[in-house]
C-alpha cells in the first residue's frame, strides 16, 4: 500500500506522458472498472486508455492544457487536467477533468492533493474561474463540496455510468480571486 504522504503531485510535459501512457491508461481503466462516470462504458480496455491519453497530448504539448499526476516512485498512481478556456472572452477560466486515483489508493487525501495542485497553477497562470461537472453522490462530488466548490446545477439523466444506467451529473464552480 502506499502512503500518501510519499506521494508526490507534479506536472508532465507531452514527452513525460507519451512515455508513460500505459500507467496513465491504467488508471483510467481501473477508474471505469470501478464505476467512476469518466465518459466511458464498462469494458473500456487498456488500449482504449492510450488511445484517450494519446489524444491528449498535443493539448498538453501546445500549453492548452496541463497533466498533473501522483507519482509514488514507481508508477503514477492518480491524474487530474486543468484545461485553460481557448475562447477570446474567457481567458480567465479553466475547467478541471480527469480526477482519477487508483482505487486502491482512495481516501486517502490523494484526489484532495491533485486537485489543489490544479487549482495553484491555475492561479499562477491568472485562471480564477474554475468549472467542472461529476456524478451527483460520487466520491467526486463529496471531494469537491469539501474542498469548496460551489454547485450551480444539476442535469437529470445527463450521462451513462459504465454499466449503463443513466446517472445525474452536478456542475461546480470555484472562484480563485478576482
Amino acid at each position: 500500500m502506499t502512503d500518501a504522504v510519499t506521494v508526490t503531485i507534479r506536472t508532465l510535459d507531452a514527452a513525460e506522458a507519451e512515455a508513460r501512457l500505459d500507467e496513465l491508461a491504467a488508471i483510467l481503466v481501473d477508474a471505469v472498472a470501478n464505476g467512476a462516470s469518466v465518459n466511458f462504458m464498462a469494458g473500456f480496455t487498456q488500449a482504449e486508455g492510450r488511445a484517450f491519453w494519446r489524444g491528449q497530448l498535443p493539448g498538453i504539448a501546445a500549453g492548452e492544457r496541463q497533466l498533473f499526476v501522483g507519482d509514488d516512485g514507481a508508477r503514477l498512481v492518480g491524474t487530474v487536467v486543468l484545461s485553460f478556456a481557448p475562447q477570446p472572452n474567457a481567458p480567465h477560466r479553466a475547467e478541471i477533468g480527469k480526477m482519477l486515483v487508483l482505487s486502491s489508493l482512495r481516501r486517502q487525501g490523494l484526489g484532495q492533493r491533485l486537485l489543489e495542485a490544479a487549482e495553484q497553477a491555475a492561479r499562477a497562470a491568472g485562471r480564477n474561474l474554475l468549472l467542472l461537472d461529476t456524478e451527483t453522490g460520487s466520491a467526486g462530488d463529496h471531494l469537491y463540496r469539501r474542498a469548496g466548490w460551489t454547485e450551480y446545477g444539476r442535469v437529470p439523466g445527463h450521462a451513462f455510468r459504465p454499466d449503463g444506467r443513466l446517472a445525474e451529473t452536478t456542475m461546480f464552480y470555484k472562484r480563485l480571486g478576482d
